[in-house]
């Protein structure tokens, strides 16, 4: 599948892995539909990017926003070739601190929100018989560590609910990709919370990037890139991306 050419729709895409990976496509030729819940900034990238760029603000966790934004991009162009699942959330602490909102805020946007975007393209993608799905996983969905729980949970469930979907769906067409990164230095460390752990991973974050402790959100753009650009009759099923320096 070549990207030149390709509409590919990117929550999530307001700022880090997915502005890079908005802004990498386009360069390559794609038509990149943007969803993301700060209308300013998604305005702001369409911009930069160009003609081949288009945006709906949009929160994952409603199922109606994610249609709309698919519809965005069926009315503009006809075809949905990737939905690349982006958005995500990272609250940390013990579970002893009993943080139940933040608990139901990850389930929210990191599992319902992959579930409401699969959901909402497959009849699109069925009716094409073809597309890829990616999901922004993550290596805490490989390895379990104090402090996270629940963000481990709610990525050890997209790699379940992702390679589900490439067994049901593969006689469809429709091929899965989840890409697994370490350490990204993006805002996603704001949404932690507790102010010890918020501290100590801001500032792996600002290490040198010869240090190669934290990853740069083009590095996992490039990812997400060799994933569509294969050919159909490939699926690359699982991308995992560290740091070099990273221990777990």
């Amino acid at each position: 599948m070549s990207v030149a050419g390709k509409v590919v729709v990117i929550t999530g895409a307001s700022s880090g892995i997915g502005a890079a990976t908005a802004k990498l496509l386009a360069a390559k030729g794609a038509k990149v539909v943007l969803g993301a819940r700060r209308q300013d900034r998604l305005q702001a990238l369409a911009q930069e990017i160009g003609e081949n760029a288009s945006y709906q603000v949009t929160d994952v966790t409603k199922r109606d926003q994610v249609h709309a934004l698919l519809d965005l991009a069926m009315s503009q162009y006809g075809r949905i070739d990737v939905l690349y699942n982006n958005a995500g959330t990272m609250p940390q602490g013990n579970l002893a601190d009993r943080e139940y909102d933040k608990w139901q805020l990850m389930l929210d946007v990191n599992v319902m929100g992959v579930l409401n975007g699969i959901g909402e393209v497959l009849p699109i993608m069925q009716q094409q018989h073809a597309g890829l799905i990616i999901t922004t996983d993550s290596v805490a969905g490989h390895v379990v560590y104090p402090d996270s729980a629940v963000y481990n949970g709610t990525k050890y469930a997209v790699r379940a609910i992702m390679e589900d979907l490439r067994q049901e769906e593969k006689g469809h067409g429709i091929r899965a990709t989840i890409v697994s990164p370490g350490a990204v230095k993006t805002e996603l460390v704001n949404t932690i919370g507790n102010p010890e752990i918020q501290h100590n991973i801001s500032q792996l974050m600002a290490a040198q990037e010869s240090q190669g402790l934290a990853l740069n959100p083009e590095d996992v753009a490039n990812s997400v890139l060799f994933a569509i650009d294969q050919p159909e009759h490939v699926a690359v099923s699982e991308v995992l991306i560290r740091p070099a320096e990273q221990e777990v």
